[in-house]
């Protein structure tokens, strides 16, 4: 399984001149994070992404996250769990949102081919400060013939889609 945080990305390649030494320490651990979760899973196991933008690009990047649940700007998929269905799939999402109030919260989440194409879309209609993390169900998600794995995406009512993301092997 790969995680890795959309937030504050820290590219290879790219670092100050003048970075203090502790600075540089820490730079140094997170991209040895983000490459060893770079590493392929076994058949069958969940992978976590982050999408870098926010808008559903594929990422692999590593940050030192929001400081408060306030500050985290979108909900993270902890697990998906793919059902066969004779319409399809039930997707089986379990999402969390720490920063969860009336006024903002993980308002749904998506399912995305390995190209991106978006299989399904599901809606929350309200927060779930009181029950944290959350699972909830899309019923009769229809996933072409040779698609092998998808990728759940949570969106937040404010910011739009973006966090981690997981991807699961089609069974």
């Amino acid at each position: 399984m790969r995680r890795s945080a959309a937030r504050g990305a820290v590219r290879a390649g790219r670092r100050p001149a003048a970075l203090p030494a502790c600075r540089a320490a820490v730079l140094a651990l997170l991209l040895s994070v983000g490459a060893a979760g770079c590493s392929g899973a076994a058949p069958g196991e969940s992978t976590l992404r982050s999408g870098a933008s926010g808008r559903g690009d594929p990422g692999t990047t590593a940050s030192a996250g929001p400081t408060t649940p306030a500050d985290q700007p979108f909900p993270e998929v902890l697990a998906v769990e793919l059902r066969p269905t004779a319409d399809g799939y039930d997707v089986v999402v379990t999402i969390s949102s720490p920063y969860d109030t009336p006024e903002r919260y993980a308002d749904g989440w998506r399912v995305l081919g390995p190209d991106g194409t978006t299989l399904g879309e599901h809606e929350l209609g309200h927060d779930h400060a009181t029950e944290q993390p959350f699972t909830r169900t899309q019923r009769s998600v229809v996933i072409p013939d040779g698609v092998t794995e998808v990728t759940v995406e949570g969106r937040d009512l404010v910011n739009g889609y973006g966090g981690v993301t997981v991807t699961v092997a089609v069974p």
